[in-house]
């Protein structure tokens, strides 16, 4: 569910429930709750996480998937065992294959992640700097180190609430358990998009929409954290992804001083560079293991819903898609 799956898969992660926060969105007034559903009703299969697309005698099951460890995956894996007895293939975001070679490529490019510009000290305010700072020292990460770092990294390490990254265990999502069961059976796993897939998009981002992404990041780390932490993964397995995703929008709107037309065009550029691109790009991935067999394909599961989701690209490609 992380906006940046691969990258998530291969940080150290404690269990979610060192995290004891409020869910925000069933705390919210009962006139906000419902602005914010009508916003996500709005888009094509908003919700939902399990899903079938057939086509003519092709079938597909559909994941959408939460990246950290939760004891409520236990349930899910119990319901997908039929299909991935069945299946000829899992597809994944990254699979075995791909998160060996990043990790080979990392250890083999250590700067890839570093900024060969000017600092985050220097870029950033004072005031910015300092919240900077706070965040990364309650995560254990040294401040001379992230000074260093390309902005979009920065901001996938505080998309990790301090509460889970206490570097103690590896992630165990929902993407991870399925592929354990697969291997287990002997059922191929196969990647969706190269390893180094967001890599390439994301250093192509100027660097100041890195920095305005660095900045709507940091504006959610601090007292809320907890919170925000209980209230993805309630939205997760009520299957309202696309809720949390609204309820973001409107949490970054809400911040003193924002501007609605940046948030508009941050939030734009976000969902074309981590959703659209890759959903786009996905599809035709999907639809030839399709015509090999049966098939389970497991991503994160904001992917699923919107104009350009992948259950709505495959609707428009003359698959029927139904929700379990």
């Amino acid at each position: 569910m992380r906006l940046l799956a691969i990258v998530l898969a291969l940080l150290p992660l404690a269990a979610h429930a060192q995290c004891s926060g409020r869910n925000l969105i069933a705390a919210s007034s009962p006139a906000a709750r419902s602005a914010l559903q009508a916003a996500a009703d709005s888009v094509p299969f908003a919700t939902g996480n399990l899903w079938h697309a057939t086509r003519g005698a092709l079938h597909i099951t559909l994941v959408g998937t939460y990246h950290l460890d939760d004891p409520r995956h236990a349930a899910t894996v119990a319901a997908l065992a039929p299909d991935l007895a069945s299946a000829k293939t899992l597809l994944v975001e990254a699979g075995p294959d791909e998160v060996a070679a990043l990790k080979a490529d990392l250890a083999a490019n250590p700067t890839r992640l570093m900024h060969q510009g000017p600092t985050l000290p220097e870029t950033l305010t004072q005031a910015d700097w300092a919240r900077l700072t706070t965040a990364v020292t309650e995560r254990g990460l040294p401040t001379f180190l992230v000074a260093n770092m390309q902005p979009w990294y920065v901001s996938t390490l505080l998309a990790i609430p301090a509460c889970l990254f206490d570097g103690t265990a590896m992630s165990d999502g929902l993407d991870q358990q399925l592929m354990r069961v697969a291997s287990a059976a002997g059922l191929p796993i196969v990647a969706l998009e190269p390893f180094d897939t967001l890599f390439t998009m994301f250093n192509a981002m100027p660097q100041e929409d890195q920095i305005e992404m660095l900045l709507e990041t940091l504006a959610t780390t601090g007292a809320l954290e907890d919170d925000m932490a209980q209230t993805l993964a309630d939205s997760y397995f009520a299957g309202q992804n696309w809720l949390f995703w609204e309820f973001s929008r409107q949490q970054a709107l809400d911040q003193p001083g924002a501007d609605p037309a940046r948030v508009a065009r941050l939030f734009a550029l976000i969902e074309d560079l981590l959703m659209t691109r890759r959903n786009r790009a996905w599809l035709p991935v999907i639809e030839a293991q399709a015509a090999k067999g049966p098939l389970v394909v497991a991503f994160g599961a904001l992917h699923l819903a919107g104009e350009t989701g992948v259950l709505n690209l495959l609707a428009r490609n003359g698959w029927t898609v139904t929700a379990w």
